[in-house]
């Protein structure tokens, strides 16, 4: 299933344009606050009418301003989710459940109420009133009704953004089967990077109103100099691999790369899973020797890939390990200090607590 979106809009002074396609699986819209991501999705619900362009979902046309069509909202059987969960206070979970299968045809619904309500771990909490629920469940139980409303699209606006990292922790690994076990397209809104790297299949990175970039997840989140090289706290890298043991003992998952190996906390995947490992750059020391006595559990050999500067004294270096590339914030001094070049050898020292998966 394909979504095309080609739009030019204008709201007061913001001026927005985006054109991009979306095949499946989760594509992100990825930028600050107040780049358009938001607008985005509301243009593609129907919430908004475009002043110029095209929305499309395979062959049906939902919105085209050169032959004046506009399909409304309630026709698109799209699933909404927003920021919060937005669920009717005097039904219970099973009644706001059940209120998103109205808007399923009969001939046309999928995913069974028994199936939504085992994949978002909500069974237990039927029969209760949502003044009663978490943040996290309230959320698990907004995008059940979306579920069950049997949307050809589902559009997830900031979906954890209002959550504390307990409720995100918690809700994380049920989006994560949402995305694996269903065929429903997503499109997921974030100015999170953790959130995207962990979920997302493709990006569409946001700036200003503008498409900056598109690619996969991993491409993205992996460039030296690029689109969110200026903002210095998202800079790092994503790999992939699976995961090889579990120690249960200390709580621990060895993940198998290319060639080298990964130690995480938590045991969130069962062995021989696929999953991805976000690594920030600011978490990660070099050294030209390899070091010994220190806490931290991943030391990866590798070489100097490329080496990058900033204005504000600090240093990228893009590290070869074994095929799989990790890139490290320094200073420019301590760049300057170990004789850093193009293919030197270096061991990449990671702070097992800084990996996120």
């Amino acid at each position: 299933m394909t979504l095309s979106v080609d739009i030019r809009h204008r709201l007061g002074a913001f001026s927005l344009e985006a054109a991009f396609t979306s095949d499946g699986g989760v594509t992100a819209l990825f930028g600050r606050s107040g780049s358009g991501k938001t607008s985005i999705v509301r243009i593609i619900a129907g919430l908004i009418r475009p002043d110029h362009g095209r929305v499309s979902l395979d062959e049906t046309v939902l919105a085209d301003t050169g032959r004046q069509i506009f399909v409304p909202r309630h026709r698109r059987r799209f699933g909404y989710v927003f920021q919060e969960a937005r669920l009717f206070p005097h039904l219970s979970v099973r009644q706001n459940l059940n209120y998103g299968r109205w808007f399923a045809p009969r001939n046309e619904r999928g995913e069974s109420f028994d199936g939504v309500v085992d994949l978002l771990g909500i069974g237990a909490l039927l029969d209760r009133r949502p003044a009663t629920l978490s943040g996290g469940e309230k959320q698990r139980v907004a995008i059940g009704r979306a579920l069950l409303s049997s949307p050809r699209l589902l559009l997830m606006d900031e979906p954890l953004a209002a959550l504390d990292e307990a409720r995100k922790a918690e809700i994380l690994p049920y989006l994560e089967r949402l995305r694996d076990e269903t065929r429903i397209p997503i499109i997921y809104v974030s100015h999170s990077m953790a959130e995207v790297a962990r979920l997302a299949n493709r990006v569409v990175v946001m700036r200003d109103g503008r498409v900056e970039t598109i690619g996969a997840a991993v491409d993205i989140f992996s460039q030296l100099s690029g689109p969110l090289a200026a903002d210095r706290r998202e800079a790092g890298v994503l790999l992939e691999g699976r995961v090889e043991s579990m120690d249960d003992r200390h709580h621990l998952t060895t993940i198998a790369l290319k060639t080298a190996k990964l130690v995480v906390p938590g045991q969130a995947a069962a062995v021989g899973k696929a999953l991805r490992v976000h690594i920030p750059a600011r978490d990660v020391m070099l050294a030209t020797a390899r070091p010994e006595g220190l806490s931290a559990l991943n030391i990866l050999d590798g070489e100097v890939l490329e080496i990058g500067t900033a204005a504000d004294g600090t240093a990228e270096v893009r590290v070869d390990c074994g095929g799989d590339t990790v890139l490290a914030r320094i200073t420019q001094f301590s760049a300057e200090r170990l004789g850093l070049r193009i293919g030197l050898p270096i061991h990449a020292v990671i702070k097992t607590v800084a990996l996120e998966h």
